[in-house]
């Protein structure tokens, strides 16, 4: 974050600059996993990126509240979700059947 202006790069594992998204949000964590970038921001919103391109895959979802920490469960199948409030959330992932 610079002088209210939060963006996202991408690094190469060699250091090589790939590419970069300024962010609307402050970004307050974030979690890898497999193709994609689970973010959580200080204004409550919950954004999955593609790793690749940066570029959102969703639609932000809004959780109302700031949220403090995000994790993905290793099957993929839940995004676990702490707010400011000490609630968790728990999104599953994937087609309604599948959930």
């Amino acid at each position: 974050s610079l002088q209210d202006k939060n963006a996202l790069h991408l690094y190469s594992v060699n250091g090589k600059y790939l590419g970069s998204e300024t962010l609307k949000e402050e970004v307050s964590d974030l979690c890898v996993t497999g193709e994609y970038i689970v973010m959580g921001s200080l204004q409550g919103f919950l954004s999955i990126r593609d790793l690749y391109s940066l570029s959102l895959s969703i639609s932000p979802l809004a959780m109302r509240l700031p949220i403090h920490c995000i994790s993905v469960t290793k099957e993929y199948s839940h995004i676990l979700v702490g707010l400011e409030d000490g609630k968790l959330i728990i999104i599953g992932v994937g087609k309604p059947a599948e959930v």
